[in-house]
């Protein structure tokens, strides 16, 4: 799994250290506007559920949302495992990364 731990705050989004920073900027901006969530709440560390205030058929939007905008064939029972912001990240780079190398 790629780990992160380094983040720099920028325009209220975050950069981690080894990840391209178009990716947070695309899943922040995506979130900001699906969502209706002031971006200073995204947060590595916040809680996506709470932060984006998730519902069952919200979970199903965010799926749709990810897999349209990144190419990530997203299984629900993945988000089990998706706790924070820095989860989801890492998620869809690790899975950007699957797609690149096949």
């Amino acid at each position: 799994m790629f780990i992160i731990s380094h983040f720099i705050n920028q325009k209220s989004y975050f950069i981690f250290a080894g990840m391209d920073n178009s990716i947070i900027q695309g899943i922040n901006t995506l979130l900001v506007e699906e969502f209706e969530v002031d971006p200073g709440q995204i947060t590595p560390d916040a809680e996506l559920k709470s932060t984006l205030d998730l519902d069952s058929l919200d979970y199903i939007d965010l799926i749709a949302i990810t897999e349209s905008n990144f190419g990530c064939k997203v299984k629900p029972e993945d988000f089990n495992h998706i706790i924070t912001f820095s989860d989801f990240y890492n998620y869809i780079a690790a899975h950007m990364q699957k797609k690149e190398l096949i």
